[in-house]
């Protein structure tokens, strides 16, 4: 059994952690996450997800972004798992809410 997704703060707003950089690599023709000990090479869904979490939007905007972007919905489920699952790497953290 899955532990429960923790609870986002409602109106909280993903941002990348301190300890990494967010980029396109041109090398590995994919969006890359960097740090201090290497990078994590994203596929292209992560990419579009984490080039919108820049702690100025919220989980809502950055969904309806996606799917104005994307011409798909309903998209909340899937990008509220992927957040779930890169705050527990520690990719994200959220800003609080304004």
């Amino acid at each position: 059994m899955t532990a429960p997704h923790p609870v986002i703060p409602e109106g909280a707003c993903p941002r990348i952690a301190r300890l990494y950089r967010f980029q396109w690599e041109e090398a590995q023709q994919a969006h890359v996450l960097l740090y201090p000990e290497g990078m994590v090479k994203l596929n292209q869904s992560a990419g579009e997800i984490l080039k919108r979490c820049t702690g100025a939007h919220s989980i809502p905007a950055l969904v309806a972004d996606l799917e104005t972007t994307f011409n798909a919905s309903p998209l909340d489920a899937e990008v509220r798992a992927f957040l779930h699952m890169a705050e527990a790497q520690g990719w994200i953290d959220w800003n609080a809410p304004a």
